[in-house]
């Protein structure tokens, strides 16, 4: 096994300056970077851009391609971003500029490092403050940094990249992928409930929900004790799963108790689902729900497919209807004031069985794709969580030879 390579505090190796304090504005001379344009992966958000106007005093603020960006508060503390684009900016206040010490430590190299679990063990120990954690300079000059020589830091980062260029590619195909996914969507489900092509083809009926489904009211009577929550991306998921703790009832035998394949409807808005998101259970067997939620069932025997049924709420093409009987203003815990009555009144038009297959058969195809680059993606992800592990301590080393045109170059 290799020797681990020698460590060295951040702080022994590398300067830190704080960014600037300024509102920023949809317009302005040069790019404005704050915590929150900073996703997960590190990298920089392309939508949500904004700017500020430019002085010579803004200078020392200012991040070029190659530097490297720390948030140092909040609940993203820690995260960091290789700065890759051509065109200068400018970092707010709540992020860190680490300026290295390039005969000692290469920026990419370091930016890999801070992806890793040791970089986040550290960091988990080192953070200060209560509600609002604190990541400042005075906890980062602490971190320790592996320090294998320059070369080989860089034949390093450069294999490390190479899995994130796949990783960035496989997410940018599935940004385009989704893309198409709403645009089908749009076509096959949303617009056809608007036009009067619809109300002129005898293949489509104008339906309400109640026509279709049933109410579920089935109280917990078992103690079924799988406490579902229901989020926008996730679906129908166990709240401790979801939430790592349990906000429910001690007594959840109140609750409604929903079969697989049921569904559920939130009436609290949500990123995507301004008037509220029914989702289908599909994990699980069984579980329980809050009786805020409305649940219902397809009928036995309605002229209506499972899957299309989700597909018409994922869609937002009854949000009109939604909207048409919401009280805006009057809420009930929170949430949306649509009564049970209104909710099964809202309509829909549906088209044969037969022309429900053929539209859930294009789209369950697009879906798959989606979801097998997915899987790709964390399939990388997962495959360079390793390489770090092995790369990073030194466990696993770099061949003489290909460090050495490292040192050539």
């Amino acid at each position: 096994m290799s020797e681990p390579f020698r460590e060295a505090k951040l702080g022994s190796i590398a300067d830190f300056s704080y960014g600037h304090t300024a509102s920023a504005q949809d317009a302005g001379d040069i790019r404005f970077i704050r915590i929150t344009d900073i996703d997960e992966n590190g990298s920089l958000k392309a939508n949500g851009v904004k700017f500020i106007t430019y002085s010579d005093e803004l200078e020392r603020y200012k991040v070029k391609k190659g530097d490297i960006l720390v948030a140092r508060t909040g609940g993203t503390f820690g995260k960091t971003l290789l700065y890759k684009n051509d065109s200068p900016a400018i970092y707010a206040s709540f992020l860190i500029k680490i300026i290295p010490n390039k005969k000692r430590l290469t920026p990419v190299f370091y930016f890999h490092f801070s992806q890793s679990n040791k970089y986040w063990f550290q960091a988990n120990n080192l953070v200060t403050g209560g509600g609002q954690p604190q990541f400042n300079a005075n906890v980062l000059e602490q971190i320790l940094v592996p320090l294998p020589p320059l070369p080989e830091q860089k034949a390093i980062a450069d294999l490390l990249s190479t899995w994130d260029e796949a990783i960035e590619k496989t997410e940018r195909l599935i940004q385009a992928k989704e893309k198409r996914f709403q645009w089908l969507l749009r076509k096959l489900i949303s617009e056809p409930q608007n036009t009067q092509n619809t109300q002129k083809n005898t293949a489509w009926k104008k339906v309400r929900l109640g026509e279709v489904c049933n109410p579920v009211t089935r109280k917990n009577s078992e103690n079924n004790t799988n406490v579902l929550t229901s989020s926008a991306e996730a679906g129908l998921i166990n709240q401790l799963e979801f939430y790592k703790k349990s906000v429910s009832a001690d007594n959840v035998t109140g609750y409604y108790l929903l079969k697989n394949g049921e569904f559920a409807y939130n009436r609290s808005a949500a990123k995507g689902y301004p008037y509220g998101a029914t989702k289908r259970l599909d994990r699980y067997d069984k579980g329980v729900l809050s009786t805020l939620y409305l649940c219902f069932a397809l009928k036995p025997n309605a002229p209506c497919e499972s899957d299309f049924l989700l597909l018409l709420f994922e869609s937002g093409a009854v949000n009109r209807e939604l909207r048409a009987v919401c009280q805006e203003g009057a809420r009930s815990h929170g949430l949306l004031n649509i009564t049970k009555s209104d909710f099964f009144g809202i309509t829909f038009w549906l088209p044969s069985r037969e022309e429900q297959e053929k539209i859930q058969f294009l789209l369950n195809t697009a879906m798959n794709e989606i979801d097998l680059l997915k899987q790709l993606a964390e399939k990388y992800k997962t495959q360079k969580r390793g390489l770090m592990q092995k790369m990073l301590t030194g466990e696993w080393r770099i061949k003489p030879e290909i460090i050495n045109k490292y040192m050539e170059a």
